[in-house]
């Protein structure tokens, strides 16, 4: 492999070189190999345990930058390899900024100063280039998924579902002029975008009364622009429940939590994360969700300032405008509007958000689930939180005999014939047991009590079958 305008060789270490190093990272990034000669001869260093102490110390004092520094041996000889990554902001070595141009090492001054550190401010970690990167590592399946939901939104032209996946990258600034990707590209689409962002996931795990606790957990990955449909399923078939009511002739079973509001959040997460740290992390408590992921709000911003009218400032602005073309998010800063539209939608409480640790943490508190595991009640019409329900079809001396939980169940059976319930052997002891977070020995004998008051009755055999109600 010879020599590029990001591969240089230098048979020797010297401080001047240095300068190569501030110019690769103020550009798009470069490999510097000590050890070789300029026709890539393996020359090899004698000193090599001491370079490898001398040049990161260097490089960090000089220029507050983490390239990474490798011991290499090629043909029986060490070589030092040093990989410079293009930073986000400008990089100087002495109170001089160097930028790589081509081959060569170029002093920026003046209006070339100026224009460097107005491009840089505009500039957002998403936009960063990977070399090396091709179309091959994007998933054409990411791309369609992408298409169709920007056009189910109107967000996209409905000719656009033909569109190559470079034209759609291109479209969204993701792929540069001449061809490159970013890694807002192969973080969106990419068949295994954590080979450039480890952390770029989202940990879930389920807790009992403490934060030590751990019952169960879940590391979601995959690209960004499927991510939250990932997440969704994850808490909707493990973590979360699924209030069974009854529209009519019609079973329905709603998310506990407003899936609107969630997704919103999920959304603003992904969108505004430091991807420079670790995975975001969701906790499921009996009678909360807590949410932290790592990223400041921006200056001069507060949790209250989120739910009032503002400006959009998004951390990743590429990710951001690849999830507004996806009809996932507004562009105007309404999403903690929506997240509030959707909980008092549902008479739940607005989730809350506080700072700590470098990162933003929403609490929702599962009012639902803690409800049903205390007693409270379900509206088994709507599913949701009940305000002064009146059950019509229980007489009052019955009521009267019943506990809280009995009655919810009660109210939760399909009534007379079972013909109205979509699937019917769902309504079995096992479900009611998890439904309602207790063991099947408890269910087991609210049953008989119901059954007692012939309240209920089971249909099919003692060790399967399904309840129905008889009032």
């Amino acid at each position: 492999m010879g020599e590029t305008h990001i591969i240089e060789y230098k048979s020797i270490w010297k401080d001047e070189w240095l300068q190569w190093i501030c110019g690769y990272a103020n550009a798009e990034g470069g490999t510097l190999y000590i050890g070789l000669a300029n026709e890539g001869e393996v020359v090899g260093l004698q000193n090599v345990k001491k370079l490898m102490e001398d040049i990161p110390n260097k490089i960090v004092n000089k220029m507050n930058i983490y390239p990474d520094v490798r011991q290499l041996s090629l043909e029986g000889k060490d070589i030092i390899e040093i990989e410079v990554y293009p930073s986000q902001e400008g990089v100087t070595l002495d109170g001089v900024l160097y930028k790589r141009v081509g081959a060569t090492n170029q002093v920026l001054r003046g209006t070339a100063l100026k224009d460097f550190y107005e491009r840089k401010m505009k500039a957002t970690w998403d936009s960063r280039v990977i070399p090396g990167a091709t179309l091959d590592e994007i998933d054409p399946d990411a791309i369609k998924y992408f298409l169709t939901n920007g056009i189910d939104k109107a967000r996209l032209p409905k000719e656009s579902i033909n569109d190559s996946p470079e034209k759609v990258l291109r479209n969204l600034e993701v792929m540069t002029p001449d061809g490159q990707l970013t890694i807002a590209a192969l973080l969106l689409f990419g068949k295994n975008p954590q080979q450039y962002c480890l952390n770029a996931r989202i940990k879930i795990g389920r807790f009992g009364d403490n934060q030590g606790a751990l019952m169960a957990q879940d590391l979601v990955g995959g690209d960004l622009i499927r991510m939250a449909d990932r997440v969704m399923h994850e808490l909707s078939t493990k973590y979360l429940i699924h209030p069974i009511h009854y529209n009519r002739m019609h079973r329905e079973e709603p998310l506990e939590i407003p899936e609107d509001g969630l997704r919103e959040i999920l959304y603003n997460a992904i969108i505004h994360k430091d991807y420079n740290g670790p995975d975001s992390q969701m906790r499921v408590f009996d009678d909360r969700i807590t949410f932290w992921n790592l990223g400041t709000l921006p200056k001069g911003y507060t949790p209250e300032t989120l739910f009032q009218p503002h400006d959009s400032q998004p951390r990743n602005r590429l990710i951001a405008n690849a999830f507004y073309m996806a009809g996932f998010i507004e562009a105007w800063g309404r999403g903690f509007e929506i997240i509030t539209e959707a909980f008092k939608g549902e008479d739940l409480e607005v989730p809350t958000l506080v700072e700590e640790f470098g990162g933003v943490r929403v609490i929702i508190k599962r009012e639902i689930f803690y409800a049903i595991q205390h007693g409270g009640r379900i509206d088994p019409k709507t599913g949701r939180l009940a305000k002064d329900y009146d059950t019509k079809n229980v007489t009052n001396d019955v009521t009267k005999e019943l506990t809280e939980r009995q009655r919810l169940i009660y109210e939760m059976l399909p009534v007379g014939d079972t013909d109205n319930v979509t699937k019917k052997e769902d309504i079995t002891t096992a479900f009611l047991a998890k439904q309602f977070g207790r063991d099947v020995r408890t269910i087991k004998r609210d049953m008989k009590v119901l059954q007692d008051l012939e309240l209920v009755e089971h249909v099919g055999p003692s060790n399967g079958g399904y309840w129905k109600r008889l009032k």
